[in-house]
């Protein structure tokens, strides 16, 4: 069974909605998750915010959590994953935004991903995973499935407290 698999699975059984919030995946996570007959039954839409113009106009990023921190930064993926969720109007909603390379900073190294998790009723949680500078194949799909095991574990934890 695929992580989306399990996704569709454990989001059935949470009675859960999902939106997504990409930025250097450009929407693979929501591919992925749409790549299963039956994702329709879960997967509310998806958001990729490339630019920051995009991250502010669609999630409601604010200018200054940008400028004090930069896009790549825990604050910006919270904010992604609650504008996202907000705007869906969904159960949970996770959010990447990160430096898939070739490039980085000695501040910001490539391979270096932000995670959002936002949860109808819970905290938002974040998260930063330094992969490495795999490539930036290799990061963005490392990001995918980080993003979709965080949605799982989500799910699970929502069935749980049912």
């Amino acid at each position: 069974m695929t992580a989306a698999e399990r996704l569709l699975a454990a989001a059935r059984a949470a009675g859960a909605t999902i939106a997504t919030a990409e930025s250097c995946t450009g929407g693979m996570i929501a591919a992925a998750i749409t790549d299963v007959a039956g994702a329709s039954d879960i997967f509310e839409r998806g958001f990729v915010t490339y630019s920051n113009a995009a991250k502010t106009a669609m999630l409601g990023v604010r200018a200054q959590t940008l400028a004090a921190h930069g896009a790549v930064s825990e604050e910006v993926a919270r904010e992604m994953a609650e504008g996202a969720q907000r705007e869906a109007d969904a159960t949970l909603a996770v959010s990447v935004t990160g430096i898939a390379g070739p490039g980085g900073s000695e501040h910001k190294p490539e391979g270096r991903v932000c995670f959002g998790l936002a949860a109808a009723g819970r905290q938002t949680r974040t998260e930063t995973v330094d992969f490495g500078a795999l490539g930036r194949a290799a990061v963005r799909r490392a990001s995918v499935d980080h993003a979709l095991r965080l949605l799982v574990d989500a799910c699970v934890e929502g069935a749980a407290r049912r």
